[in-house]
């Protein structure tokens, strides 16, 4: 068994409130569940509206197909538009990993 997460770091466009904030980082979290059938949630930077920490982690049966998905929930997120990708950082274990 294999488990794998990915973190981001991200700054929001024209986002002046917390409430702002979270009508832009909803609908990038719901996508990456909707996409990828992926865990996800905002982690981090609660309290600034313009700075948001957002993770994803799945399990799977190979470490191929965790790499994949992860690999492909960075892209989406690096190439959303009303976002910029300061720091992407992940992590990749088999259940024997000591």
């Amino acid at each position: 068994m294999w488990f794998g997460w990915i973190e981001f770091d991200v700054l929001l466009g024209d986002v002046h409130s917390l409430k702002e904030k979270r009508a832009a980082v909803r609908p990038i979290l719901a996508e990456v569940r909707r996409r990828f059938d992926v865990s996800a949630a905002e982690t981090g930077h609660h309290d600034l509206h313009r700075r948001a920490g957002l993770a994803a982690g799945l399990v799977a049966a190979d470490r191929a197909h965790v790499v994949e998905v992860l690999d492909a929930v960075e892209r989406l997120v690096a190439y959303r538009p009303e976002v910029e990708l300061v720091a992407a950082r992940r992590r990749v274990y088999s259940s024997e990993d000591e």
